[in-house]
């Protein structure tokens, strides 16, 4: 079941982060993007567990995909696809006109995933990630 995050859920999330990225987001942080009316957490529930989760800042009419996590042991199911296809379908039924997102350029099968839910590679961010440095694809997907 995909619903949207709620306060029980950031310790869940939190793990998540840790296990999935270099820089993960702190309890802390997560914890304010529950109350953001700017901002829109979907986490993906099975049996009571939090396995995935997606994160978007919304701007003017666009939004901004800032994380997509799934648990090492769920991946390769198919949750990361369904938390993408719920988050755009969810963004364009609020009437944003485009979502897009950083992706590393090392990172095959995510931006594979992008590409298949029609998202299109349409610039570059020299370094912008670290720990390792790494350039990433700047996607974008317009209703």
């Amino acid at each position: 079941m995909i619903r949207k995050m709620e306060h029980r859920d950031i310790k869940s999330v939190a793990q998540l982060e840790r296990q999935c990225f270099s820089r993960p987001w702190s309890e802390q942080s997560l914890e304010q993007e529950v109350d953001n009316q700017n901002s829109l957490f979907l986490v993906y529930e099975d049996n009571q567990e939090i396995i995935g989760y997606i994160g978007m800042y919304l701007i003017i009419d666009e939004a901004d995909i800032t994380n997509i996590a799934v648990s090492e042991i769920h991946r390769g199911k198919g949750y990361g696809k369904q938390l993408l296809q719920e988050a755009v379908k969810r963004i364009f039924a609020e009437g944003y006109q485009a979502l897009t997102l950083e992706v590393r350029k090392s990172n095959c099968p995510a931006i594979c995933l992008y590409e298949r839910a029609g998202f299109q590679i349409e610039g570059e961010r020299k370094n912008f990630y670290e720990c390792p440095a790494e350039d990433a694809f700047i996607m974008w997907k317009r209703k």
